[in-house]
């Protein structure tokens, strides 16, 4: 049950129009939730591992916190252009590699939005052998809609996207901006909030999931010390 996908005209013909303002106000959800991942890393915090770190946002905030900090990415542009962003900090390492040809042990791992990317399964397992006793993941990850529950969450979210916009970036967009650089990797996520709750548990017990607003929800989990 995805709003984006209601046959309703009336639906549709609001979901256009929020569109619109968001186009004129953009900001990223993945970059909201930095806070929430830099409020929950460990007390230890010798190496940390972004997976699928992009264009090295969340890297940029969390070399000050570690000794050491490596971003993979399967994407060969954007591992060079975060390669290139950090050439001259020592403490950062970025890899063109998939997540499952990472090996060594680090006290955090992150992801924002490249889970459903992933073998769910395999790779929260992978994820759990990484990490050192006392490590953490920290997910923020996308789910399908497929129910009543999903649709609540959703629709509070269309409505307050635009508001965001409009406080984080306040002035409109009225020329289109060139992008200057490489597009970033979309999937629509295959499992709902459900089976990646269920799968999670399995995995990791422990393992804290809640949907958040913004089409995201959030994944924690502590290695047993």
């Amino acid at each position: 049950m995805d709003i984006r996908t209601v046959p309703s005209p009336l639906v549709r013909a609001a979901g256009s129009w929020l569109h619109r303002i968001n186009q004129r106000h953009p900001w990223s959800h993945n970059d909201h939730f930095h806070g929430w991942i830099l409020r929950r890393l460990p007390a230890r915090r010798r190496r940390a591992l972004d997976v699928g770190c992009g264009a090295g946002a969340l890297l940029d905030r969390q070399r000050g916190s570690f000794d050491e900090v490596l971003g993979v990415d399967a994407d060969a542009a954007m591992a060079a252009v975060s390669k290139e962003r950090f050439a001259d900090d020592p403490a950062v390492t970025v890899h063109h590699a998939r997540f499952e040809e990472v090996d060594g042990t680090f006290d955090a791992i992150t992801m924002i939005a490249v889970l459903h990317h992933l073998p769910l399964g395999s790779a929260l397992r992978h994820a759990s052998e990484l990490l050192e006793p006392g490590g953490r993941l920290l997910v923020v990850g996308l789910a399908r809609a497929n129910s009543l529950a999903d649709l609540a969450w959703d629709i509070p979210s269309s409505v307050l996207n635009p508001l965001v916009g409009m406080i984080k970036h306040p002035q409109p967009v009225t020329v289109p901006v060139d992008d200057v650089g490489p597009a970033m990797p979309v999937r629509d996520p295959a499992e709902t909030f459900a089976e990646i709750s269920r799968i999670a548990r399995d995995v990791l017990p422990g393992a804290r999931l809640r949907r958040r607003l913004f089409f995201r929800y959030t994944l924690e989990w502590t290695h047993p010390a």
